[in-house]
């Protein structure tokens, strides 16, 4: 059994039982579903399609994050909370961790898509399409986020992770982009030498 199988049966073992023994059900089903069907595509697609480590480990600590905030609901996650009372934060911010690795997990993810199926680093753009994918998909996020409390028959406020915030979409969109941009400019260089270790065991 090698590295990544693993990764993929401890995520497997973890929506399992947070599923099993959340107080929300219903909750933690809206707030892991990018989990629950990611998980059978990365399942599938590695017979066909390996991707560098280093996005593996992205996408579990990713989905472990995720399944941390639908288990205890983001608003009432005790990470949050523990950081809250430390630093005298005005409310439990666990949720905005989460949009700034929406940002820092697809920049890669998105990075190495370009740099091995597509034309796009031959023309220098690489680094701004990616960024600007990221912040696209954190305002589609934002979208069905309104969308959803509109057909709930409630306003965003009530919303689950706003936290009574009216500049939550903002923030959420701003800590995306800057998690895009942490995340190329600190693992660029090491996701270069995984995608030049994989193309060599290709060959």
């Amino acid at each position: 059994m090698d590295g990544v199988t693993v990764l993929i049966a401890a995520v497997a073992v973890t929506i399992a039982l947070t599923g099993a023994f959340t107080a929300d059900r219903w909750n933690w089903f809206f707030d892991v579903v990018w989990v629950i069907v990611g998980l059978p595509v990365i399942v599938v697609s590695r017979q066909y399609l390996r991707l560098t480590p280093l996005i593996y480990w992205l996408l579990v600590l990713h989905a472990l994050f995720l399944l941390g905030g639908g288990y205890y609901t983001y608003e009432k996650m005790p990470l949050g909370i523990w950081a809250q009372e430390i630093f005298d934060f005005n409310r439990n911010h666990y949720d905005r961790v989460g949009h700034f690795l929406q940002g820092f997990v697809p920049a890669l993810i998105w990075r190495e898509v370009y740099l091995r199926w597509s034309p796009v680093p031959k023309s220098g753009w690489l680094f701004f399409i990616v960024v600007s994918n990221c912040l696209a998909f954190s305002a589609l996020f934002e979208l069905i986020e309104w969308w959803a409390a509109v057909i709930a028959g409630g306003g965003s406020g009530e919303f689950l992770g706003h936290q009574g915030d009216p500049w939550d979409a903002q923030w959420d969109m701003l800590l995306a982009l800057v998690g895009a941009l942490v995340g190329l400019l600190s693992l660029s260089r090491v996701h270069d030498r995984q995608l030049e270790m994989l193309r060599s065991s290709a060959t």
